[in-house]
């Protein structure tokens, strides 16, 4: 049932309770006036006919009933003369007043007084008033009738004013129930026009502030959504990017390995062999010939350190422990100062992905070359292990430590974080690189001096 027939119907029932209450009270107040009417209008006719009656009697009962004859109907009361023998000799005529017209038993049941009649007796007669209450009853039910009827006109009209009135107040609710219905099938950008009443207003202004906000929430997450998805394709594109540049990097190097190592090699032994043959003819030639020679090997020895840094060749071949150990030890054949320890423990049964493979060594390279190079480290510890379900890699120096721009920053401790938290090129690289493989990356003070870069990596990509 809608609202409105609701507080319609409430308030017919309270209306036709107020009507009943008033018809049983003015009910209950005509049932007294024609009870006393009726009664007193018997007593005092009882009262006047007993006072002339002896006049007329003592002259005979002809005389009592011209009398009577004469006198015609006393209101509300049936006279009735009869003889000695119990003979009706006169009874008053019936009332004219609404005349053929009675009011139901029912309502005479409930609204007649009692049985009343007075008596009087005489030597040749006895005459009889009888109180008749059918004209106040029916007096009463057309009074009431009137009433019902004006009544239940009021009901109505109020009934229907109400209805309307009700229809007029409840409309805007029906514009909100369909602003809502229409937001359940998806239509986010709808909105209510100005309602009238203050409750109705209140509401739809409320439900446009609502709306606005969830097409702005909406609008925000549509821009993040986008956001998210640019990044990603640019994190894809840069990783297709990163992996053509390690394939060159590694076509390069190959290239430097084989060929370019073959022509160096083959110029160094072109030289020596032309200073052999200078040597007893021409000793200009013969250090010339040496000096290219020598320049030759140089230039041997700077590419085969270049290539190492474009491509791990050795992992290729001969694994990730391999070429980690091959890090170690032309580090410490170009830095004899400094201390190395190398501690590379992997399962021979273990597959390591070349990915994963590759971001270890990067690491380990990057946080040897780092130390080295900036925190003027003189021991220097390279390790490698494998747990139940991760690749862990650290790299610990007795350097100065990280800068204090640094230190103190969000990229402090062992806790890994996205690249944005590192402010070095090769480290941003490798923690997008460990976050890209499900990893993390973390770099922090060592104990009791130095620094600690520690890089995990799942075994199982997630």
């Amino acid at each position: 049932m809608s609202l409105r027939l609701k507080i319609n119907g409430l308030l017919a029932a309270l209306m036709l309770a107020f009507v009943v209450a008033v018809v049983g009270l003015q009910f209950h107040g005509l049932r007294a006036a024609v009870q006393e009417e009726v009664l007193a209008a018997n007593r005092v006719a009882a009262q006047l006919l007993k006072r002339t009656a002896w006049l007329y009697a003592a002259q005979g009962t002809p005389a009592m009933r011209a009398y009577l004859q004469d006198l015609g109907r006393i209101r509300a009361n049936d006279v009735t003369l009869t003889d000695d023998q119990g003979r009706v000799i006169y009874q008053s005529p019936p009332s004219p007043y609404k005349a053929g017209r009675e009011a139901p038993d029912w309502f005479t049941a409930l609204l007649a007084p009692p049985p009343s009649a007075q008596a009087i007796a005489f030597p040749d007669g006895r005459l009889v008033v009888q109180a008749n209450a059918s004209r106040a009853v029916l007096d009463a039910w057309d009074e009431l009738g009137l009433l019902a009827g004006i009544a239940l006109a009021l009901l109505l009209l109020v009934n229907g004013l109400v209805f309307w009135l009700v229809g007029r107040a409840v409309k805007p609710f029906g514009q909100i129930v369909g602003a809502l219905e229409a937001m359940q099938a998806g239509r986010l950008d709808v909105a209510l026009p100005p309602l009238h009443g203050t409750e109705a207003a209140a509401i739809g202004a409320a439900f446009n502030r609502m709306t606005q906000q969830l097409q702005d929430h909406l609008a925000t997450e549509r821009r993040a959504l986008r956001a998210e998805l640019q990044l990603s394709d640019s994190r894809e594109l840069r990783r297709g990017i990163e992996q053509h540049v390690e394939q060159e990097r590694r076509l390069i190097a190959r290239e430097l390995h084989d060929e370019l190592g073959q022509s160096v090699t083959a110029m160094r032994s072109m030289a020596l062999s032309v200073a052999r043959r200078a040597a007893a003819f021409d000793s200009e030639a013969e250090q010339a010939a040496r000096r290219v020679a020598d320049e030759c090997s140089r230039l041997y020895d700077a590419m085969h350190g270049l290539i190492p840094r474009l491509a791990p060749l050795v992992m290729d071949s001969l694994g990730l422990a391999a070429a980690l150990d091959d890090l170690v030890q032309r580090l410490r054949r170009s830095h004899p100062a400094q201390q190395f320890d190398s501690d590379v423990s992997l399962p021979a049964d273990l597959a390591v992905p070349p990915e994963a493979a590759l971001t270890l060594y990067r690491a380990a390279q990057e946080g040897l070359t780092n130390a080295l190079r900036h925190g003027q480290a003189s021991h220097l510890r390279l390790r490698l292990w494998a747990e139940t379900q991760a690749l862990r890699l650290q790299v610990d120096d007795d350097g100065d430590g990280l800068p204090a721009a640094m230190a103190g920053g969000p990229a402090a401790g062992l806790a890994g974080g996205p690249a944005g938290r590192f402010g070095h090129y090769g480290l941003r690289w490798l923690a997008e690189r460990a976050e890209s493989l499900h990893g993390s990356l973390a770099l922090g003070p060592a104990q009791p001096r130095g620094t600690r870069l520690e890089l995990q990596l799942p075994l199982a990509p997630a």
